[in-house]
């Protein structure tokens, strides 16, 4: 069965998630969707230094919102920042320093952040990371899993507070395709037991990343959850982790602005906010969580599971004399 799911994904992949298929889907887009301003809105965004969370940044910054640029490489963002503001003349930029991967950083950042500012209108989960050799973090953690799933699970479990005293709140997180290829393993959610795949334990990390906006959602109906797939997009994450693949398919790949698309229309437009939380979407369109015929479901004492073990890692890895219910 998992060899048939891969099979499967790829060629849907080679169809649904190029170039050509976002020009066709775009075809039918409202244009008037983002035809709005967002001044006086504010809006975080992980990884915003490059790819698709910079040219989601630049977009939101062109209509008028405060954007909080979270990166890890100074220089990188720095140089991010001045492009935004030159070419939207929009100087409400900021730059935050956190690696996602570091837990105990990513508490520290977010409580600091709540002290900071009054509000927060969109908190946008893209940054993330493919190592192809198990790695672990200062904290002890599989470096895959620390920043795609439990950095994402802090940051947004901390602001969820700050997001819910704000107007409109909404929280989207950048997934991928390649989660259609896996079931939730919450008995090894760092790689521990199994041969080490980095394509694969991304591709798990994705799959965990749509759970956790699925439980997000039936438990804050205040904020709008929504997980996204913004096709293969010609990234430069995208050509360092998977060269084979990039030299492949690089004549097909979205650009990056092409990619952010649905990000922009997730964070910004009232059609976006009018669908149900917590649902998958690729090309403004929601689409299903699972392939045909493939047994990548998850029971509810699965899940259960699942979320005690990140409650579990996210507890331990909690600065001493933070508040429990951050």
């Amino acid at each position: 069965m998992s060899l048939y799911r891969n099979i499967v994904w790829f060629i849907k992949g080679m169809q649904e998630y190029t170039r050509g298929r976002y020009e066709t889907a775009s075809k039918s887009f409202v244009t008037k969707d983002l035809d709005v301003s967002v001044v006086g809105r504010s809006f975080m965004i992980t990884g915003a230094n490059s790819g698709i969370g910079k040219e989601a940044a630049m977009a939101i910054a062109k209509k008028g919102g405060t954007v909080h640029l979270v990166c890890r490489n100074k220089e990188r963002a720095e140089a991010a920042r001045e492009e935004i503001i030159r070419e939207s003349g929009n100087t409400m930029i900021y730059v935050h320093l956190l690696d996602l991967s570091e837990t105990r950083k990513v508490w520290e950042f977010a409580e600091a952040f709540k002290r900071e500012h009054p509000t927060l209108n969109v908190l946008i989960n893209n940054a993330g990371c493919m190592v192809n050799q198990r790695e672990l973090t200062s904290d002890g953690l599989e470096k895959n899993f620390a920043t795609n799933t439990l950095g994402v699970y802090v940051l947004t479990k901390c602001l969820i507070p700050l997001l819910e005293k704000s107007r409109d709140p909404r929280v989207i997180t950048v997934s991928s395709g390649g989660m259609l290829v896996q079931q939730l393993n919450s008995a090894d959610l760092q790689t521990e037991r199994t041969a080490f795949d980095g394509t694969m334990v991304y591709a798990q990390n994705k799959r965990q990343q749509v759970v956790m906006t699925e439980v997000w959602a039936k438990a804050h109906p205040k904020i709008h959850f929504s997980v996204m797939h913004p096709g293969w997009a010609d990234t430069a994450a995208v050509a360092t982790a998977m060269p084979q693949f990039y030299q492949m398919m690089r004549d097909r790949l979205r650009t990056a602005e092409q990619g952010a698309d649905t990000v922009v229309w997730l964070a910004v437009s009232s059609a976006a906010k009018a669908t149900a939380s917590g649902l998958f979407f690729q090309d403004r369109r929601v689409v299903p969580t699972h392939l045909p015929l493939a047994w990548t479901s998850s029971s509810q004492e699965e899940i259960q599971v699942f979320r005690g073990q990140l409650e579990t890692l996210a507890m331990a890895t909690r600065p001493t004399g933070y508040p429990a219910n951050a």
